[in-house]
């Protein structure tokens, strides 16, 4: 028995994504972040947090999205999604799954700013102009140093799942056509059949009212 505690286009998404290119039999259980779901004893008792995901895997019960990920790659190791320690990949592999929550970060902090809060005035510009400068830097850090169709030179890993999650959400903070190798890459990520798998699994989100959030309507 495999079960997924999901919310659309959260953390959990990685989770999914992996287990659709895993090819698992998994069940999804839905949940909503702005309904009080995910503070009910019940599901904090899963992820102690109240945040998702949370992985039901037989009798382990997981969560922390990077933590799930490496450990079903270690489960299901025969697709090689998971350069094993002391290989030539390894140390590039762990610097992508930790560079994936340098990006997670600033896109969680301008959710709070320009998403979350109730009352938008309460938001401070200067905040959200510098976190939104810091992702544009993050970004264009990797941009300006990508070399392989993929994070890895070998291919496709859960390096891939972590780090391009990002991309789901700093687009409505930033224009991908600033980063035309990021955004070829993350065209080929979209293609595959695995990816398209898990977003027809996703459900529909509920954190994005619009499309885009323009830094320029941020006041001074």
């Amino acid at each position: 028995m495999i079960r997924l505690h999901h919310v659309p286009l959260a953390r959990s998404f990685r989770v999914l994504w992996l287990m659709e290119e895993l090819g698992l039999d998994f069940e999804v259980v839905p949940y909503s972040i702005r309904d009080g779901s995910l503070r009910r004893p019940e599901f904090k008792a899963l992820s102690p947090a109240g945040r998702v995901p949370a992985l039901e895997y037989g009798d382990e019960v997981l969560f922390e999205s990077g933590a799930i990920l490496q450990w079903l790659c270690e489960q299901h190791p025969e697709p090689g999604l998971h350069p094993a320690p002391g290989t030539a990949e390894r140390a590039r592999y762990l610097e992508f799954i930790a560079y994936s929550e340098t990006i997670g970060c600033l896109v969680e902090n301008l959710n709070l700013n320009r998403v979350f809060l109730r009352d938008p005035a309460d938001a401070s510009p200067v905040v959200i102009k510098l976190l939104t400068a810091r992702l544009r830097a993050a970004l264009g850090a990797m941009e300006a140093r990508w070399q392989h169709d993929h994070c890895l030179a070998s291919g496709f890993s859960a390096a891939d799942i972590m780090f391009s999650y990002g991309f789901e959400l700093a687009r409505y903070y930033v224009r991908f056509d600033e980063f035309p190798r990021l955004s070829a890459y993350w065209d080929r990520l979209k293609a595959r059949p695995g990816y398209q798998r898990a977003k027809a699994r996703d459900g529909e989100q509920d954190l994005y009212d619009r499309d885009f959030y323009p830094l320029e309507e941020v006041g001074t």
